[in-house]
Order: structure tokens, then C-alpha cells, then sequence
């Protein structure tokens, strides 16, 4: 049991990686990986948001949609459900930390809409998982994309000191490392217990 319990959060956070073989929530990852430190508060917003969203949806497909026959809705209700969590995230970080509010600027609300967080609440609803396991789920899938944007911004660093040839500059560099990211992560496909 413990054994499937640490799979779901390294799965999620290295083998199956959201941003890096999903391919979810890509407008956050590639919009604020400019700067380290936008990166890593957008991180922790994603990594509260993700898993208390898990934890929240579980419980309501679980014990409400399920049960009355209206799991249709789930979608819907999952939407509110982020949404909710999102208004709750910036509201703490416009009051105690207005700096990083105004770096993570557009893309704070964006978590509302971001595939990413929906995908692993719908995921979690079609894998069957239970309570813990969908909040280990969200909680992997949340560090894989934090370990995600994190790493892009310290290459985008990088790359703004080096002499790129103009071709490349801007996006098609950030695309490129993005696109060697994601092929360095397919090395984890092979990690087994």
C-alpha cells in the first residue's frame, strides 16, 4: 500500500509529468518562467491549489455527484471548486505579499483555467482513486509541475546572459529547452520500485 502510495506522487511528479509528457498547462508554464522567484511562488500557488482541489473533489464525486446520479456535473463543479481555491490564493497573496502578486500578475487567475489542475481532478475521478490517493495524486502532480517551471526559469536565466544567434531569441530558445526538458524527463518512464 505505501509502496502505491509514493508511486503516485513520484509518477506524478517525474514519469508522468503534467507540463512535460501531458503537455497541461503549458500558457503558465512558459508565461511566468521568466524570473526564479515568479516561478516558485506560482509553484506554491499551484501546489495548494492542486491538492486541496483533489482533496475537494474527491470527497464531492465521491459522496454528492456519484451517489445522486449527477456525475455529469462533475466538470462544472470541478471548475467552481478551482476557481474558488484560486480567489482564496490571491486574496492571501495580494495581502501579505504584494510583490509577488503583481510578478505572478495575469497568470494568478490563469490557475483557474489551467488544464493542468482540472486534468489531475478528472483524472483522479476516471483512475477510481479513493481520498488519500487522489490527494498524493494532486500533491505529485503539483511538485512535478513546480520541479517543471522552476527548472525552465533557471535556464531562462542562463540564457538571457549568452549571446543567442537572433533566430533563436525569445520564444524558439525557450521552446527548444522546453522541448530538451521534456525529452531529460522521458528518462524517468523507466524508474521502477
Amino acid at each position: 500500500m505505501m509502496k502505491n502510495l509514493v508511486l503516485l506522487i513520484v509518477g506524478g511528479a517525474l514519469i508522468n509529468n503534467v507540463v512535460l509528457n501531458q503537455f497541461l498547462g503549458i500558457c503558465s508554464f512558459l508565461g511566468v518562467s521568466r524570473e526564479m522567484k515568479a516561478s516558485a511562488s506560482l509553484g506554491g500557488a499551484v501546489i495548494f491549489v492542486m491538492t486541496v482541489a483533489s482533496a475537494v473533489t474527491s470527497l464531492l464525486y465521491n459522496f454528492v455527484l456519484a451517489p445522486l446520479g449527477i456525475d455529469y456535473m462533475k466538470t462544472i463543479v470541478f471548475i467552481l471548486i478551482i476557481a474558488a481555491l484560486v480567489q482564496i490564493v490571491e486574496m492571501f497573496l495580494k495581502k501579505k505579499s504584494p510583490a509577488v502578486y503583481q510578478a505572478l500578475g495575469i497568470f494568478l487567475p490563469l490557475i483557474t483555467t489551467n488544464c493542468a489542475v482540472l486534468g489531475v481532478a478528472l483524472t483522479n475521478v476516471q483512475n477510481e482513486y479513493g481520498f488519500l490517493e487522489s490527494v498524493l495524486s494532486g500533491f505529485g502532480t503539483a511538485l512535478g509541475f513546480t520541479l517543471a517551471i522552476v527548472l525552465l526559469a533557471s535556464i531562462r536565466e542562463r540564457i538571457n546572459e549568452k549571446d543567442i544567434p537572433a533566430p533563436l531569441r525569445g520564444a524558439p530558445i525557450v521552446l527548444i529547452a522546453a522541448a530538451l526538458m521534456s525529452i531529460a524527463f522521458m528518462g524517468f518512464s523507466g524508474l521502477s520500485f
